[in-house]
């Protein structure tokens, strides 16, 4: 599968491991930045990009890192197509629910919250599992996409 990943300064060193280890997965990893540590670079500048690349290809998958992960989900969301979902730990059982229910195209972690060991442990859940293309998600799906489409409709006619 391919994969986009950015993060910030503050996901910076857990991007790097996520990236060698997606490679060992057998995965196509794309590396969208920041590709140097910069203390205060700005995480809109990096998450935006992959976001915008996995709203161009639908098959791919995005992973955004920052410090808690929120604001990060907040940038791809902006992006139409992205359902970006955040993960900085607890239950993991959402993280498969995220793609069962929501087909989430866009995991964001909280590198403050997680360790190397338990953000490999979620992407690889993530990724493994399916939407489950039952009748009312792809509905709700479908609505969220009508709602994105109407909101550029309006924009555009301004």
């Amino acid at each position: 599968m391919k994969i986009y990943i950015a993060s910030d300064h503050a996901g910076f060193k857990l991007k790097d491991s996520l990236l060698s280890f997606l490679k060992t997965e057998g995965h196509e990893v794309v590396d969208m930045g920041a590709f140097v540590y910069k203390m205060g670079d700005d995480y809109p500048d990096f998450i935006k990009l992959a976001a915008q690349k996995v709203s161009e290809e639908p098959q791919s998958r995005g992973i955004v890192l920052g410090a808690s992960g929120q604001g990060e989900a907040i940038v791809a969301n902006k992006i139409p197509g992205i359902r970006a979902v955040v993960y900085y730990g607890g239950n993991r059982e959402i993280v498969k629910l995220s793609r069962r229910h929501n087909d989430a195209n866009v995991l964001s972690l909280g590198a403050r919250f997680l360790n190397e060991k338990e953000a490999k442990e979620m992407v690889k859940l993530w990724l493994g599992a399916r939407f489950s293309e039952e009748e009312r998600h792809v509905r709700r799906i479908k609505k969220i996409a009508d709602l994105e489409k109407k909101i550029i409709q309006t924009k555009t006619k301004k």
